[in-house]
């Protein structure tokens, strides 16, 4: 019988992706949206394992809402901080692998080069310190079968992102003015899915090193440069598109002005980072137009 792979989170943009590779994969898998398991409650997460026996959880579940955390987090941290350690628990108990997907956010935001995977973390926002607690939780029951994967500016053809909204935009409005300083890395879910499955996979195998990676795409633009390029693949005019800063966008949670991630760590799991943003836009945008422009 093959290795059972639970997938938490499972309804969300990230998740579906992640079922759709597994199933690539021909590996045995099992959806677990929000009515299915609470992560949260342990009773509930216990039935689930005693049901399913999984050898991997990849955990996509999360509160994403980065501005209502703001005002909402002990809701955050339930889903975000509570979540990760009752599922950790459980792994412990059940010898389960635990794939956890945590976020830029987590950093202060102000560096000049790539974060490394062990560089100090310092959030400035309810949602980053939410998701930290989730990863420490992780990192310290699982030192030696627990995974976090820090990720940043996803997008995807299963729900609403960036991309579909400015895809949205282009066709209702002459202009656009756009941030153009934050730095990030544009990544596609369905890399990040591949990215999860081979992680898990060299996990079972023994061939990754527990600990935190970081999965986002190669190469870094700006939320200015992004939206040029996603004009571009529209056969827009992207001098359509002006840069602004973050000043004329004020929100409740600060945004990180800096979210470039190092990948050094991939190299000692024998594994390959993600690919250069642009290339995986240009494969992605089809199936992002049809989802928008049906």
């Amino acid at each position: 019988m093959s290795a059972t792979w639970l997938v938490t989170g499972a309804a969300g943009m990230l998740g579906q992706d992640v079922l759709v590779r597994l199933a690539g994969e021909g590996l045995t898998a099992v959806a677990a949206d929000r009515a299915a398991m609470d992560i949260a409650d342990p009773a509930s997460v216990r039935a689930g394992f005693e049901r399913h026996r999984p050898a991997v959880v990849v955990n996509c579940a999360a509160w994403t809402a980065v501005d209502d955390a703001e005002s909402q987090e002990d809701a955050a941290l339930r889903v975000n901080g509570t979540g990760p350690e009752v599922l950790a628990a459980a792994c412990r108990a059940y010898g389960t692998v635990l794939l956890q997907v945590s976020t830029d956010y987590v950093f202060a935001g102000d560096a000049e080069k790539p974060y490394p995977e062990d560089a100090a973390t310092g959030p400035r926002s309810a949602y980053g310190r939410t998701k930290l607690a989730g990863e420490r939780a992780v990192l310290e029951t699982l030192p030696d079968t627990g995974y976090v994967v820090r990720t940043a500016w996803l997008y995807g053809a299963g729900g609403p992102n960036f991309v579909r909204t400015m895809i949205k935009l282009e066709g209702v409005k002459d202009t656009l003015d756009v941030v153009d300083d934050q730095r990030g890395q544009p990544t596609w879910t369905a890399d990040l899915a591949g990215l999860l499955v081979r992680l898990g996979q060299a996990a079972l195998a023994g061939t990754a090193p527990a600990g935190v990676y970081h999965g986002t795409s190669g190469g870094e633009t700006t939320w200015f440069g992004f939206t040029r390029e996603i004009f571009r693949l529209l056969g827009a005019d992207p001098a359509r598109v002006r840069p602004t800063t973050s000043d004329a966008f004020v929100r409740p949670a600060p945004r990180p002005a800096f979210s470039v991630l190092g990948h050094d760590c991939w190299a000692a799991a024998g594994m390959e980072p993600v690919r250069d943003w642009r290339e995986a836009l240009a494969e992605a945008f089809p199936a992002l137009l049809r989802a928008e422009r049906p």
